[in-house]
């Protein structure tokens, strides 16, 4: 598989206001990130050297993660647009593929028709055999209605019966007649032909006739298939509903065939294609296009015409107008923050992205938490509260870096909420689009199935068989049957049976021969009123497909002379377990974290993707999703769920039908099917593992103490921010194995002159709780000073740094006895949340102990 290819910026940003409009106030947050770092080196240089460093690293980081922001989001709305059309493209093409595979086994199975090889060959002649040629034409062409012409023609090309008496033809002179007759099995046509006169172009599928005694050839059947109608149907079905885009069926010369809006891409002109799906952008009658083709893997061995493919043409000044939208859909909160904590395995980029605004927030938090403590401690040192200029000074720029900060993220924060929505949206459009392809996939193939059964009824071997019993004749229906399924590889059995009910006639390994149709079956295709009625039955198991569940379709067959006798039936068992597992498939298209379903609407399985299931089980599935799906009329229904114990994009579709078939009288005949398509993107995760927002504390004094407020052991607990010298990350901690489960490691802090002190860190949460400290990416290590010691203290994250007095603290009932190291209890937000003082004396007498 081919890596994607980054779509460059520069090229696209022109056409996404929403993402110049972001990249233009990230800038404008850079320009303030260098004010405040000019106005801290100017007012206050001395209290701020220790902030410089990390606040030039802060602004460099967020400069880097602007451009690495838009790129992406340029990127994710690139890809997003084109996998769109991708989806169309590939969908359009493989449907077609489908639908002629099927006019393939139907021209070499007509041309075997005895009724029609006897006309051809000139055994019945006269009016009488005129006019039932010509209405067998017309049967033919009322049971598959995609043919709009049936043409039987002789060895020289005179046309001896047509279907469409409106379209006269007498004669013909296409090459094609001789390449039929030379040809052992069908041919395929696609261009102008004398055949259909006044039309530029057809699509005809022809076929020698044999003459029914002497097998020599004797004429040439043409089926030609209603290309345009046809055309129109796979258009409106999977073209863009917005009309941004244009889909167009492509020859192998890259020359339009057919496109969906002809007075915009006119068919017969050549296109730029983009078979690989590179981001880039095609020039096409003097407009810019993001383009995708696709090529057909072809279907039952069938490639389809050489060359053909699908296309979708979207200008780019169009390509990213009202792509937004709301992909959450108003999901539950903690479902989406699940969803998200799952970044890094469904996009990789967007996780990269916000680990790298996370440890840049969490860096900017650190310097004001650092420069509120160095300002706590010098305003300590000077012993006028207020009255140190430097320290107001600081103060003011350390809250500006708050601000900007806050502004940052906040901009940052709705940026890769955009880019989550793009990632999202591009899965949700794929898996809706995908769930109605497979319902619609499958109504394509069951009206095949009808059409099939109702023909094969008629077929003369059969009607005599049954209407004249004899071994001679069961031979027949045998070798009829027989060749019918070496045409129709997607039928597992074709079976004849009598007016008893028993299988007298039978293809497949077991022949099944006298076997048994049970009665209500029996019943409802002796009471079928005419040609042009069937019989499914339910989709259940079945003797006559091992046990196994099945689509099995039932015609009346008529006795030859007495039309309105039944004489018995014909059943054909579709090769369900395979053929519904390649649609399936085919939708699914190898994406390992996407299962599909065929289910009906009591949640029963047809068939399924997910080694998980077999058919006949329950899909435990939402029941609202079904009911909506079951409401809308044949659109698509998606939601963000959990499901199977993953966060997953589930989308579904009510099989509405094709042509005739689930409509009109035929509209409850059928078993109702749903498609479902469950994409998942990782395990839900326990609330408990998903981030909760800080506790929020109050302003409470302006006078007494500064305390540094942090989070340890899962508490928040606290240090007079005089004994702090600063926070630094927890990943500059150099590990070292000791006999102490508390000492973690050693950490270098800088001296004057360059020099280097080592200083033991240790596990403040085992030291105050008992319980080890886990460290995280989050983690800090705080260097605490009593006298001329310092030591590093874990601590699971900074909170903040406050202003206490004597009337906010209160003793601690877990704190009596000298080796507590919280003997006291600040009393924040009005006493609601409370707060674990560290005595910092006890702290290092415990360590020196």
């Amino acid at each position: 598989m081919k890596t994607p290819q980054p779509a460059n910026a520069d090229t696209f940003l022109p056409y996404m206001p929403d993402v110049a409009r972001c990249e233009l106030s990230l800038r404008e947050l850079n320009q303030m990130w260098q004010l405040i770092e000019s106005s801290a080196k100017m007012n206050c240089p001395a209290e701020a050297r220790l902030l410089l460093p990390a606040m030039v690293a802060t602004r460099t980081g967020f400069a880097q993660l602007e451009r690495a922001l838009i790129a992406n989001l340029v990127q994710e709305k690139v890809r997003h647009v084109l996998a769109d059309l991708g989806t169309q493209a590939r969908y359009a093409i493989d449907i077609l593929v489908r639908n002629l595979f099927e006019r393939t086994a139907d021209v070499g199975f007509l041309a075997t028709d005895v009724d029609l090889c006897r006309f051809v060959a000139g055994v019945d002649v006269g009016d009488g055999a005129l006019q039932a040629a010509r209405r067998r034409l017309s049967d033919y062409r009322d049971k598959y209605t995609v043919y709009d012409e049936i043409l039987l023609l002789d060895l020289d090309g005179r046309v001896l019966v047509q279907a469409d008496p409106a379209t006269p033809v007498a004669h013909s002179r296409d090459p094609l007649l001789a390449e039929t007759l030379a040809a052992s099995g069908y041919v395929e046509t696609f261009r102008a032909t004398d055949l259909r006169p006044g039309k530029p172009r057809a699509l005809v599928y022809s076929h020698r006739m044999r003459h029914p005694d002497s097998g020599e050839p004797a004429g040439v059947l043409c089926l030609c298939f209603n290309f345009e109608q046809e055309m129109d149907a796979i258009f409106a079905a999977y073209r863009d509903p917005s009309h941004r885009a244009n889909m167009l069926l492509l020859d192998a010369q890259d020359r339009v065939i057919s496109s969906a809006d002809p007075l915009w891409i006119p068919a017969g002109v050549k296109v730029p294609t983009n078979v690989d799906g590179l981001p880039q952008l095609l020039m096409f009658g003097g407009r810019e296009y993001l383009v995708r083709t696709f090529r057909s893997d072809g279907y039952q061995g069938y490639p389809g015409p050489p060359g053909w493919k699908g296309q979708l043409m979207m200008p780019i000044d169009l390509a990213f107008r009202g792509s937004g939208g709301d992909a959450l859909g108003g999901a539950d909160p903690r479902l989406i923050e699940g969803l998200l904590s799952h970044a890094q395995a469904f996009s990789p980029t967007l996780h990269e992205l916000m680990d790298a605004v996370t440890r840049t927030t969490r860096t900017i938090e650190r310097i004001v938490w650092n420069g509120k403590v160095t300002s706590a401690a010098n305003d300590q040192a000077d012993g006028h509260a207020h009255q140190n200029g430097n320290v107001n000074k600081l103060n003011t720029v350390l809250d500006q870096i708050t601000e900007t900060g806050a502004r940052s993220d906040d901009i940052f924060s709705r940026s890769i909420q955009d880019l989550y929505q793009t990632v999202l949206a591009a899965s949700i459009s794929e898996a809706e689009l995908t769930s109605q392809l497979l319902v619609d996939m499958l109504d394509r193939n069951l009206y095949e199935r009808a059409n099939d059964c109702r023909w094969w009824a008629l077929t003369a071997q059969l009607r005599n068989g049954l209407a004249h019993p004899s071994p001679a004749q069961t031979a027949a229906m045998g070798e009829v049957l027989a060749y019918i399924n070496s045409l129709y590889t997607v039928y597992a059995r074709l079976f004849v049976y009598d007016r008893a009910g028993r299988v007298v006639a039978s293809t497949g390994d077991d022949a099944g021969i006298g076997a048994q149709i049970d009665g209500a079956t029996l019943g409802r295709v002796c009471a079928l009123r005419g040609e042009l009625d069937h019989y499914p039955e339910p989709f259940a198991p079945s003797a006559l497909y091992g046990g196994e569940p099945t689509f099995i379709y039932h015609a009346a067959i008529r006795h030859p002379e007495q039309t309105s006798t039944v004489v018995g039936g014909i059943g054909i068992v579709f090769d369900s377990r395979p053929e519904l597992l390649n649609m399936l498939h085919s939708g699914v298209a190898g994406r390992s974290n996407m299962e599909a379903f065929f289910i009906t609407p009591e949640r029963r399985i047809l068939s399924c993707t997910d080694p998980a299931y077999a058919p006949g089980d329950t899909l435990e599935l939402d029941a609202g999703l079904l009911a909506a799906a079951d409401s809308a009329d044949g659109a698509s229904v998606s939601r963000i769920m959990a499901h199977g114990g993953q966060y997953v994009i589930a989308a579904c579709t009510r099989a509405s039908g094709y042509r005739e078939f689930r409509s009109g009288a035929n509209v409850d005949i059928e078993q109702p099917v749903l498609s479902v398509l469950i994409e998942s993107f990782g395990p839900v995760r326990d609330n408990s593992a998903l981030s909760a927002p800080p506790a929020r504390i109050e302003r409470h004094s302006d006078t007494g103490p500064d305390f540094a407020i942090f989070h340890a052991g899962r508490a928040l607990m606290a240090l007079k921010a005089a004994c702090i010298q600063e926070a630094v990350p927890f990943a500059k901690v150099q590990r070292a194995a000791g006999n102490n489960p508390a000492r973690l490691g050693m950490l270098d802090v800088p001296l004057a002159g360059g020099k280097k002190h080592f200083v033991w860190v240790f596990d403040l949460a085992l030291l105050a709780t008992g319980k080890p400290g886990v460290v995280t990416d989050n983690s800090q290590v705080m260097l605490v000073r009593l006298g001329d010691s310092t030591i590093g203290l874990l601590v699971d994250d900074l909170h903040s740094v406050q202003r206490f007095d004597a009337a906010d603290m209160t003793e601690s009932p877990l704190g009596s006895g000298d080796s507590a190291l919280a003997p006291r209890l600040i009393k924040a937000n009005r006493g609601d949340l409370l707060i674990q003082e560290i005595d910092i004396e006890r702290l290092f007498a415990r360590l020196r102990a």
